[in-house]
């Protein structure tokens, strides 16, 4: 999608906007199952910073199943979980997902959907592609591919503010979940939708910082800053008052010739 289609899409509907983020499994064949268990999602509405959160962990308490034979409820509880996931879903038809690089079946909305239709059978509500914004793509188009080393989340984050303290990284999170560590792993996931809100918001004021910026991004920057919009501003004002002269000039050679030609008419 076009970039700036895309950020006027996004502004036009800051109210339906949410920021979405999971964390899983590792993503290696070293699983039970084929795919990766989706351990926590956190999805956060960008306008009001009201977080919704689906974890493991959240349901397994409600269902008063103990710390020691949580591992062998996983499948119902993971399938319960996604199932309340998707029942926001379809609470929210008009919302916007922005997220992180979640664009396949490895890691993605793909990956939740069939998780969701192996653990119950069932298939998982759609979110239409059109209502997916890939929040590093966004960033990537703005400012260059270039424009920050691998790995791009956390650079960024330590370029614009630092991580938060909840933030974990992805083998961090398989290892908390290892370790059954679940109220960590589900501060880190929603640590990075709070990032993402955070970056977002400095991305529609053109205010990130990178480790470095292609030449069209630099002309952006300079075109869209102070003394830049202050000499545009005294630019139209030089090009009014010209008008304006050139306009009485005319005039006052149209009088002069008007006169000129009364003087040659007597």
């Amino acid at each position: 999608m076009d970039f700036k289609r895309a950020i006027k899409e996004l502004i036009e509907n800051s109210s339906s906007l949410f920021a979405v983020h999971y964390s899983c499994q590792n993503l290696s064949d070293s699983n039970e199952g084929y795919s990766p268990r989706i351990t926590s999602i956190a999805v956060l509405h960008i306008e009001h910073s009201i977080m919704h959160s689906f974890s493991i962990h959240l349901i397994a308490e409600e269902n008063h199943v103990e710390r020691e034979k949580l591992e062998s409820c996983y499948d119902s509880l993971e399938g319960e979980m996604l199932g309340r996931f998707y029942a926001f879903v379809l609470d929210n038809p008009d919302a916007r997902w922005i997220h992180w690089n979640m664009s396949n079946i490895n890691y993605g909305f793909e990956t939740l959907s069939h998780r969701y239709r192996v653990l119950t059978g069932k298939d998982a509500p759609r979110i239409p592609d059109a209502r997916r914004y890939n929040l590093s793509t966004l960033i990537m188009a703005k400012y260059g591919s270039n424009c920050v080393d691998d790995p791009k989340m956390a650079n960024l984050m330590d370029l614009n503010g630092g991580k938060h303290r909840d933030f974990l990284r992805g083998i961090d999170e398989v290892k908390a979940f290892q370790d059954k560590e679940f109220i960590k792993l589900h501060k880190s996931t929603m640590s990075k939708t709070y990032w993402f809100q955070k970056i977002y918001l400095r991305l529609l004021e053109n205010s990130i910082n990178t480790q470095r910026s292609n030449w069209k991004a630099r002309v952006n920057r300079a075109l869209e800053s102070l003394p830049a919009k202050i000499l545009g501003f005294i630019a139209v004002l030089f090009t009014v008052g010209q008008l304006i002269y050139l306009g009485i000039q005319n005039t006052n050679n149209g009088k002069g010739n008007t006169s000129a030609h009364q003087e040659q008419a007597k």
